[in-house]
C-alpha cells in the first residue's frame, strides 16, 4: 500500500524538527502577503531556514501563495517564485491563475498545487487545472467521502484533502473587524486583531461560537468545530489519497504534535495490517479528544454528509 503523505502547518521554524519527529512528511510554511490563513508567520529568512531543516530530515516544504491577488501585487510574485525556488521549495500552492502564468515564466520546473478552498469538488475541474500545469489538487472541505473516492478514480493529479482542524466557512477582503471596532468608536491595530484566539462571533440560535479574525488578507471567519477523520481513515487509504493534512492555525505546537503523532500512528498501521488499524481507531480518537480544547468540538465535517443535487 502507498501511504498517505502526512502534511503539516507549522506556527514557528522550531516546529520543523519535533514535527518531523512526530512523522510528518511536509510541511507548509509562507507569509500572509502570499498565503492564507497559514498557522505561522514566515519571512523569506525563516521560510529558507525551515526548507533547509525539512530537507535535513528528508520532508518536504510547500511554500503557500495562495491568497488572491489585485493588480498592486502582480508585479512581486515573479521575485517571490524566483526565491522560492531558490530556496529550494518542493512545491508552490497556488488558487489564483496569476501565480500559475508567473511560475511559468519564473520557475517552469516548480511543482504547483492547485487549492482554491471551495471549487476542488470533482475529478474534471481537479484534471483541468493538472492540464494547466499542476501536479495536486487539493478538494474543497464541504465534498462527502463518495465524492473523495470517486475524484481518486479518475485523477490524473494527485489529490489532498484536510483530515484535521478547522476550515474556513467565510472570507472578506474587507476590514470587517477594523469597520466594527470603529463604528464603535474604538481604535484597534491590524496586528492586534491577527489570529486573537478568544475573538468569537457568537451564534445563540445555534450556539456555536465562530472564531474570528482579520489579517492582511481581510477577515476570516472559521468554522466552529474540529474536523477530526482518525478513525475514517479506511476509505481514503485504500482509494490512494496521497496527502492528508492537518491544519494546525488557532492551535498550539504541542498540540499539532501531539496530533500529527497519532495520525503517523494511524497510517502505519493500516498500511502494516488494516485490522491493527481497526482495533485501535477508536483508542487513537480517544486520544485526541483528551487533548482537544474544550470550546473546539471534534466533527467529521462534511466526510458523512449527503450530495443533494
Amino acid at each position: 500500500m502507498k501511504k498517505p503523505e502526512l502534511l503539516v502547518t507549522p506556527i514557528t521554524v522550531d516546529d520543523i524538527l519535533p514535527l518531523a519527529e512526530a512523522g510528518a512528511d511536509a510541511f507548509v510554511v509562507g507569509e500572509q502577503r502570499y498565503g492564507l490563513r497559514l498557522a505561522g508567520e514566515f519571512n523569506r529568512e525563516q521560510v529558507q531556514k525551515a526548507i533547509e531543516l525539512a530537507h535535513s530530515k528528508g520532508k518536504k516544504v510547500y511554500v503557500a501563495m495562495n491568497a488572491i491577488f489585485h493588480n498592486e501585487k502582480l508585479a512581486e510574485l515573479n521575485d517571490y517564485i524566483r526565491f522560492a525556488a531558490d530556496a529550494k521549495a518542493d512545491g508552490i500552492i497556488f488558487g489564483d491563475p496569476a501565480v500559475l502564468l508567473a511560475v511559468r515564466e519564473t520557475a517552469p520546473e516548480m511543482k504547483l498545487h492547485w487549492s482554491t478552498e471551495t471549487t476542488g469538488t470533482n475529478w474534471y475541474t481537479c484534471n483541468y487545472w493538472g492540464r494547466k500545469g499542476a501536479k495536486r489538487a487539493v478538494l474543497a472541505r464541504e465534498i462527502n467521502m463518495d465524492s473523495i473516492v470517486e475524484i481518486m478514480e479518475q485523477a490524473e493529479v494527485e489529490i489532498e484533502v484536510q483530515v484535521h482542524g478547522m476550515s474556513c466557512m467565510f472570507q472578506s477582503k474587507r476590514s470587517l473587524l477594523g469597520n466594527y471596532f470603529e463604528y464603535q468608536g474604538k481604535v484597534m491595530e491590524i496586528e492586534n486583531r491577527k489570529q486573537q484566539k478568544n475573538m468569537f462571533l457568537h451564534d445563540k440560535e445555534r450556539e456555536n461560537k465562530y472564531p474570528i479574525f482579520e489579517d492582511e488578507n481581510g477577515t476570516h471567519i472559521m468554522s466552529p468545530n474540529d474536523i477530526c477523520i482518525i478513525d475514517e481513515l479506511q476509505d481514503m487509504l485504500e482509494a490512494g489519497v496521497d496527502s492528508f493534512k492537518i491544519d494546525g492555525i488557532l492551535k498550539t505546537p504541542e498540540y499539532i504534535a501531539a496530533v500529527t503523532k497519532l495520525y503517523r500512528e494511524a497510517i502505519d498501521l493500516f498500511a502494516e495490517d488494516p485490522d491493527l488499524y481497526e482495533d485501535k481507531k477508536d483508542e487513537l480518537l480517544e486520544a485526541i479528544e483528551e487533548i482537544q480544547p474544550d470550546n473546539r468540538p471534534l466533527d467529521t465535517g462534511f466526510f458523512f454528509k449527503e450530495t443533494v443535487y
